[in-house]
């Protein structure tokens, strides 16, 4: 029997701790998201439907990227026992460099659209982290402002090759001037994904006062104070080139690239040269025999062709083909350090993260970025000391199993195709 008596006030006292209050409300925010999707519950709060759902949405009915995340979900890992992991080391060798986390920063269009501190927040964060930050062609910061946010770190270059060379190479130059170390060359959008959110949404950029973007930032006069007392959100990069956005937009999708643009690039760019959008084997051991730096395994965050492969099931038979000739780089639906982890087991040299750094940033401005990264980092951190491995260099494919919900199934009169 337990013994029952009056609670004394002392110990009611001693259990009775409260938060200091603060008037930094941005702060107490993002120290209690605990995850990216918290960050991503915040960002949905705070920021316009039409501008989350341009960040958050994927192409038609968003198959791609929700199977992408399934495929992180269906990891398994196998921990290893009786290891000293006090500490561990999370630096990674990419590109000719090094990246203190073993993920980067994916190109993004439109960034300052989610929050006006855009690409400058983000080449800060990444600065202060100590990993490679990558501007889109269609960034809405200019290249020598993020080299200005990050003079001293890692800057990479994502290139879409326009209809009018001239521009694409003019950019090129751009990079190379400023001191960017990569050229991430974007294969996957000949034409654009339909995004039906963005239609459905009646998206434009700049946004466009309507009777419902009105009524939708009713409740958000922040965002829309802080996007009407900023600078004018355009394309930074091609702010000289002339025309309406739809026009820009339609002229930077060229189905015609082909090998002899890639060579073109090549022959111009004197840093790292990665080929983003790779979706088959046999296009990463095409890219690999003619001699790029690394392939970015990529479905361009599932924005471009609904149904097309998961990144993350394609790794390790692109490890199998290229591994030893070309690094490789995967993207598309990562949420958690974990992710990043079973990439790294199964043989990716480097990871990139687009909408988790971009749930921080529409949380928070540069402060949310910051804490999109401090929480990926201490995932990254945790895994590996469950798993107990001490470096990133340890993790192999004897730490993680693949479990699949979706099986190919096998033509008729052939044989039984396994993936990819």
């Amino acid at each position: 029997m337990v013994t029952r008596q009056l609670p004394k006030p002392a110990e009611i006292f001693e259990l009775m701790r409260f938060k200091k209050p603060s008037l930094d409300l941005t702060g107490t925010r993002l120290a209690d998201a605990q995850s990216i999707y918290d960050l991503r519950a915040i960002a949905k709060r705070r920021t316009p439907k039409a501008a989350f759902d341009y960040t958050d949405g994927a192409a038609e009915r968003e198959f791609s990227i929700r199977r992408a995340r399934e495929a992180f979900e269906d990891v398994e890992f196998h921990p290893g026992i009786l290891t000293d992991v006090s500490t561990v080391d999370t630096r990674v060798e990419i590109l000719g460099g090094t990246s203190a986390l073993p993920f980067g920063i994916a190109p993004t269009g439109f960034t300052r659209l989610m929050q006006t501190e855009g690409e400058t927040a983000g080449a800060g964060a990444a600065a202060a982290a100590g990993i490679p930050f990558t501007l889109s062609t269609l960034g809405t910061t200019s290249i020598e402002g993020v080299k200005a946010a990050n003079p001293r770190g890692r800057n990479w270059f994502q290139l879409y090759v326009m209809k009018d060379r001239s521009i694409s190479y003019g950019l090129v130059e751009r990079a190379a001037q400023a001191g960017f170390d990569t050229l991430l060359f974007t294969v996957d959008t000949p034409v654009a994904g339909a995004r039906l959110r963005d239609k459905r949404n009646g998206f434009s950029i700049p946004p466009q006062l309507t009777p419902g973007t009105i009524l939708d930032a009713l409740p958000r006069p922040w965002w829309w104070i802080d996007f009407l007392t900023t600078p004018k959100l355009e394309f930074a990069s091609l702010s000289s080139t002339g025309g309406t956005v739809g026009e820009l937009l339609d002229s930077a999708m060229d189905p015609s690239i082909d090998d002899a643009d890639l060579a073109e690039i090549r022959a111009m760019w004197p840093g790292k040269l990665a080929v983003k959008g790779v979706q088959t084997v046999e296009d990463a051991r095409r890219l690999a025999d003619l001699g790029v730096d690394a392939i970015v395994l990529s479905n361009h965050g599932g924005r471009q062709l609904d149904r097309a492969p998961v990144p993350f099931h394609l790794l390790p038979h692109v490890k199998r083909e290229v591994g030893s000739d070309t690094e490789i780089i995967v993207d598309t639906g990562i949420m958690n350090g974990a992710d990043i982890v079973a990439s790294m087991a199964l043989g990716a040299d480097f990871t990139l993260v687009g909408r988790a750094y971009l749930y921080g940033l529409m949380a928070g401005g540069r402060r949310g970025v910051d804490r999109a990264l401090a929480i990926l980092g201490e995932e990254i951190r945790r895994t590996m000391k469950l798993l107990q491995v001490h470096d990133v260099a340890e993790l192999e494919p004897r730490h993680v199993t693949q479990l699949r919900r979706l099986e190919p199934v096998p033509l008729p009169g052939a044989e039984a195709r396994t993936r990819p």
